[in-house]
């Protein structure tokens, strides 16, 4: 199993963030996050590191570095970046990185790190072993800045994590939702690259259980399906980009939302601007749009509408996170 919240190292020592959980035979679709730079700012064994944020940045590095990896994927219909699994030196698996910490002696973010796992693993009463430890962490590039970065995969397990954590949250002991300052910093990162009003933001991020802080370290958890409970195997649908819209929608089931991919049915749907196509559902690659509205809810959202087919038909979706002004509000939330 290679999936969302794996790192791979290539045979060149290039680090990337796998995407998802659809993922062709002969590739692992993941994003370049770290690379071998002399003036990087992070360090491991003797070697020192540059992190990659924008998606601009990674394309432009690996068009250098290795353009093979840029391809053209025909189930997707697009172009991504993906690693010849004959290229990866070394899988990351968040699980492992767990209990290796569990091991020896941890660092102040190690240690609030193993904290937090133990304490939703037991308020949860879900296995340790379905929690992991993603992000810098995993690949042994933390720095002074990092933050905490957890998987917890299976469906069963996440929705028990994610009400462990509400509660937790709610106690307000060492697991603690963002006071006023600590938005306003998650805000000034998001909204790099996320087009959406502070107040909105607020909204949206105060009703999740899903970040905040742990023995005053920042944390953020994903929430992830086994492959085998998402439903789909790659190449059984195939995705047309068709253009960007912006619409608006009723959800009508919020019932994956909390996933990474996350997934908001609609109904009621109409485009307000952009290409005109009966959109049923809103669909992301990004943790950021995870629990961003819930049943019931209307919103307004921008992102690129994609023809799905399959032999069962076809219908649209709106994929959001991948250009900077992509967006999923809620439409005159409290």
């Amino acid at each position: 199993m290679i999936v969302e919240g794996f790192f791979i190292e290539d045979l060149d020592g290039l680090i990337f963030d796998v995407k998802g959980l659809l993922h062709p035979p002969n590739r692992v679709i993941a994003y370049l996050r770290y690379f071998p730079d002399n003036y990087g700012e992070r360090e491991r064994g003797g070697v020192r590191y540059r992190k990659v944020y924008s998606l601009a940045e990674r394309d432009a590095i690996l068009k250098a570095k290795r353009p093979e990896y840029l391809y053209f994927d025909p189930v997707f219909g697009i172009i991504l970046e993906g690693v010849p699994r004959k290229r990866v030196a070394r899988i990351y698996d968040p699980r492992e990185k767990l209990s290796q910490l569990l091991g020896r002696e941890r660092s102040g973010l190690e240690e609030a790190a193993a904290h937090l796992a133990l304490k939703i693993a037991r308020n949860a009463k879900i296995p340790l072993s379905s929690i992991g430890v993603s992000g810098s962490m995993l690949v042994g590039l933390a720095g002074k800045s990092s933050d905490i970065d957890l998987v917890v995969f299976g469906e069963e397990n996440s929705r028990k994590a994610y009400e462990a954590v509400g509660a937790l949250m709610s106690e307000g002991e060492d697991v603690k939702p963002y006071d006023e300052i600590g938005l306003k910093r998650l805000y000034e990162f998001r909204i790099e690259d996320t087009t959406m009003s502070y107040e909105e933001f607020v909204r949206s991020e105060r009703r999740k259980h899903m970040s905040g802080l742990v023995m005053n370290y920042d944390f953020f958890l994903r929430f992830v399906k086994f492959p085998e409970e998402y439903g789909e195997s790659y190449g059984e649908k195939r995705y047309n980009p068709l253009g960007y819209a912006l619409i608006e929608g009723v959800v009508s089931d919020d019932s994956d939302s909390i996933f990474t991919p996350c997934r908001y049915v609609l109904e009621k749907a109409r485009v307000l601007d952009g290409v005109k196509k009966p959109v049923s559902e809103v669909f992301s690659l990004r943790g950021r749009f995870s629990d961003q509205a819930r049943e019931g809810e209307k919103i307004i959202a921008r992102g690129k509408i994609e023809a799905v087919k399959s032999e069962e038909g076809e219908y649209f979706r709106l994929v959001i996170g991948g250009e900077k002004g992509d967006f999923l509000v809620v439409k005159g939330g409290d």
